[in-house]
């Protein structure tokens, strides 16, 4: 064991150099106000972060309800949306309609199922548009939801173009047939009639194609479907005209010409026929006949000839 004296001497300063190391050693740096802020934020940072993600995951559950059953188990909860819309001030104040001319304002009425004071979020305007729809005078119908608490209707209507008569009963009708009502026929003027069973599906062709011979079109009285292949015309005079199927425009067109050089359509016949391409027949009244519906005739206006 080497006890030399310099190693004794190392020895003995070793205590006093460790003592003054401890001494003079600095002790720990306190955080600064800065880092002391940083480290808060990021503890608040976490929680905030969770709550994010848990109300996406709530959303995105709500949402898939939504999809597998919107009317069920949802019903509850969008009811008390509503009602806290409603304590919030969120009520229906006005209904703007526009665009109503013919349809009935109760049908309207009954259709939307809103009234003043109503909470407006529990109004839903998809129903109501489906509902207004129903109603036979309306083609299409825009319903609008304000926060303000005003719904916003506006309907296209149907307009009235013909008279439909089968059998005893009358009707309005539209172009395309459509029945938009069976009652106060006289409130819309003037309309053509047309008479007999799908009278009214292929209506709008002939009134169309009528009004393109004035001089025809202003004698007519009435268009008669005939067994729901052709037509016939029923003139002011009483008198008929056959028309042929699938010929009527050609047909009209010689009998525009025909009242033009011979003043055909103001004679005092019972019947023209034009059902053959190269003839005419002319059905003249009998003297001696009795007063009365001539059978054959009768049996072309009921739809059987």
């Amino acid at each position: 064991m080497d006890r030399s004296p310099a190693r004794l001497r190392r020895d003995a300063r070793e205590p006093a150099r460790r003592a003054r190391g401890a001494v003079t050693s600095k002790p720990p740096a306190r955080p600064s106000r800065l880092r002391l802020w940083l480290r808060r934020r990021r503890g608040l940072a976490r929680p905030a972060g969770l709550g994010l993600l848990g109300a996406g995951a709530l959303l995105a559950t709500v949402l898939a309800v939504m999809a597998a059953d919107p009317y069920g188990r949802l019903a509850a909860l969008w009811d008390s949306t509503a009602d806290i819309g409603a304590s919030a001030g969120l009520k229906v104040q006005e209904v703007v309609l526009e665009g109503s001319r013919n349809t009935p304002h109760e049908l309207v009425r009954e259709a939307l199922s809103v009234r003043r004071g109503d909470p407006i979020l529990a109004f839903d305007p998809q129903a109501a548009r489906e509902r207004l729809e129903m109603i036979p005078w309306v083609r299409t119908a825009h319903v609008q939801r304000l926060l303000n608490g005003t719904i916003r209707v506006k309907l296209d209507e149907r307009n009235p173009f013909a008279i439909w008569q089968q059998d005893r009963h009358f009707s309005i009708i539209d172009r395309e047939g459509k029945v938009v009502e069976s009652a106060s026929l006289g409130a819309f003027g003037p309309l053509p009639l047309v008479v007999g069973p799908r009278a009214n599906e292929g209506a709008a062709a002939m009134i169309d194609l009528l009004r393109t011979q004035r001089e025809v079109n202003d004698r007519v009285e009435a268009l008669v479907r005939v067994a729901g292949r052709r037509w016939n015309l029923v003139l002011r005079n009483k008198a008929e005209v056959l028309l042929p199927e699938g010929q009527e425009e050609a047909a009209i067109l010689r009998l525009a010409e025909l009242q033009a050089k011979q003043a055909l359509l103001d004679r005092p016949l019972v019947a023209i026929d034009l059902r053959l391409p190269d003839k005419l027949v002319l059905r003249l009244p009998q003297a001696a006949a009795p007063a009365g519906p001539d059978p054959a005739l009768q049996r072309v206006r009921n739809g059987r000839g």
